[in-house]
C-alpha cells in the first residue's frame, strides 16, 4: 500500500518529513494505513499481502495475545481494521483531528447531541432536514435540551438567544435543506466562542462534502455526514460521519459510539471507504449537471433556490467557504398541485427522498423528507409547501433537461410552446 501522506513509522527520516498535502481529487483516492486518526485501539495495520484494495475484517472478536487482553483490537464495537482506515481517510479529506464512522447520519447528529446535558441549550436554524427537526424535537420533549430555532444566516439572530451558562452547541447547515439558505460559519464561530467558550460549532456538511467544503477550517468545532449521500454515491449503505477538531473532543465522541456501539459495520466500511474515493468525479459531474438544471429553470421563471445562482443572496458568502455549489436545487412553482404533477411526470427523475446518489432524484420536502415537521410550524418557518428539491445525477445532461422540461409541460408549468433544448 503507497504511503502518500505520511512515511512509515520505521523510516529514519520519518521525523524530518513533513506531512504532504495533495490536492482533494488526488488525496480522496489515495488511502493510508490508519495513523493517529483512528477511534479504535490500533494505530498501523500493516496488511503483509499488499492488497489493492483494503481487506474487509469480517469479525466480531479479536483473538488476544495473553490473559490480559494487550491485543490492537479486541472487539469490533469498539474498532476494528477496516473501520480504522475508513476513519484515517475520512479525517485526512475532512482536515479534522480524529474522524469516526457511525451506522447512519441520524445516528452520527444523535452521538454528537449526547454531549448535550438535560437544562443546556442548543441554537439550531429555522430550516433544517426534517429528521434533524424531529430528534431535536425529542430531545426537547424527553431528554430536557431546550432548542432555540433562528435564521442562522443572521449572525445577529444567533448571537441573541446565546446564553453562556446554558448554550453548550450551536447546530449549523449550510447549504440548508430544503431552501439551500448560506450560514457565514467563520463569522458565527468567532461569536459563538468569544461569548460561550464551552459551546461546540456543529456543522451538517452532508450537502457540500468534504471535497467542496471543510467546516473544520472555517472555525466548526465538529462536522458531520450523511456518508449515505455523497460520501458512498451509490445509495448501497447507510452511514454515518463524524470529524472532530480537536483529541478533547473526539475523544468526548468515541466514549458515546463505544458505549452505545453504534459504530459502523466492516462492510459498509469497506463499502464507504470505496465509494469515497470516487467523489470528485461524481461531485464534478453532479455540479456540472446542477449548473445546467439550475440555468434552465431560472431561465423558465420559476423561483431557484441554488448557491450557485448569482442572484442568491448568500451567492458571495458561499464562494468564500466553499469551492462549488454542488448539485442540490430547489425550485418554487407557485402551486403544490402543479408542483405534484411535475413530480410524478418525471422518467428519470426518482422520487426518492435522500441525495447525493449517482441518479438524478426529485421530491417535494413538505409531503416527503420534512413531511415530520408540523403544517404550522413549516408555515411559521416559511417553508413553500409547493418546493421541489432536485438532487442531481450523473447522466447526460441533455436527458436530464428533456425530461424535466417533459414534466413541466404535462404539469402546465411551461408559458407558451416548450422550450427547443
Amino acid at each position: 500500500m503507497t504511503n502518500v501522506l505520511t512515511p512509515e513509522p520505521d523510516s529514519p527520516t520519518a521525523a524530518f518529513q513533513p506531512p504532504k498535502r495533495y490536492r482533494p481529487a488526488t488525496e480522496l483516492v489515495h488511502i493510508e494505513a490508519p495513523s493517529d486518526h483512528t477511534s479504535g485501539p490500533g494505530t498501523a495495520i500493516r496488511d503483509p499481502y499488499q492488497a489493492a484494495s483494503v481487506p474487509i475484517y469480517q469479525t466480531a472478536t479479536f483473538k488476544q495475545p495473553s490473559a490480559n487482553g494487550s491485543g490492537e483490537y479486541d472487539y469490533s464495537r469498539s474498532g476494528n481494521p477496516t473501520r480504522s482506515h475508513v476513519e484515517s481517510h475520512l479525517a485526512k479529506i475532512m482536515h479534522a483531528q480524529r474522524a469516526f464512522v457511525v451506522s447512519s447520519g441520524m445516528s452520527a447528529l444523535d452521538v454528537i447531541l449526547r454531549l448535550v446535558k438535560a437544562g443546556e441549550e442548543i441554537v439550531a436554524g429555522d430550516d433544517l432536514y426534517g429528521g434533524t427537526n424531529r430528534l431535536l424535537t425529542y430531545l426537547g420533549t424527553h431528554g430536557g435540551v431546550r432548542t432555540h430555532h433562528v435564521d442562522t444566516t443572521r449572525p445577529e439572530a444567533i448571537v441573541k438567544v446565546l446564553d453562556p451558562q446554558r448554550t453548550r452547541m450551536v447546530l449549523l447547515e449550510t447549504p440548508t435543506n430544503p431552501l439551500i439558505k448560506i450560514a457565514d460559519i467563520p463569522t458565527i464561530a468567532d461569536l459563538v466562542h468569544a461569548q460561550c467558550p464551552d459551546a461546540l460549532v456543529v456543522v451538517d456538511n452532508t450537502m457540500m462534502s468534504p471535497y467542496l467544503q471543510r467546516p473544520l477550517e472555517l472555525g466548526a468545532d465538529v462536522v458531520y455526514h450523511s456518508g449515505t449521500k455523497y460520501l458512498s454515491g451509490h445509495h448501497d449503505l447507510m452511514a454515518g460521519v463524524i470529524g472532530a477538531k480537536t483529541s478533547a473532543t473526539a475523544d468526548r465522541i468515541y466514549h458515546v459510539i463505544n458505549a452505545t456501539g453504534c459504530g459502523l459495520s466492516p462492510f459498509d466500511s469497506w463499502l464507504l471507504l470505496r465509494g469515497v474515493k470516487t467523489l470528485a468525479v461524481r461531485m464534478e459531474k453532479q455540479q456540472a449537471n446542477a449548473v445546467l438544471i439550475a440555468n434552465y429553470l431560472i431561465s423558465r421563471g420559476f423561483r431557484v433556490h441554488y448557491p450557485g445562482n448569482p442572484a442568491h443572496p448568500q451567492y458571495a458568502l458561499h464562494r468564500t467557504m466553499a469551492s462549488g455549489p454542488g448539485a442540490v436545487l430547489s425550485f418554487e412553482t407557485g402551486d403544490v398541485i402543479t408542483s405534484e404533477r411535475i413530480v410524478e411526470s418525471t422518467k428519470l427523475w426518482g422520487i426518492s427522498v435522500s441525495f447525493g446518489c449517482v441518479n438524478s432524484l426529485i421530491s417535494m420536502p413538505c409531503r416527503m423528507s420534512h413531511a415530520s415537521i408540523p403544517a404550522h410550524v413549516r408555515q411559521a418557518r416559511a417553508l413553500p409547501e409547493d418546493l421541489i428539491r432536485l438532487c442531481v445525477g450523473i447522466e447526460d445532461p441533455q436527458d436530464l433537461l428533456e425530461d424535466l422540461e417533459s414534466a413541466l409541460a404535462i404539469a402546465g408549468a411551461l408559458p407558451g410552446d416548450p422550450m427547443m433544448l
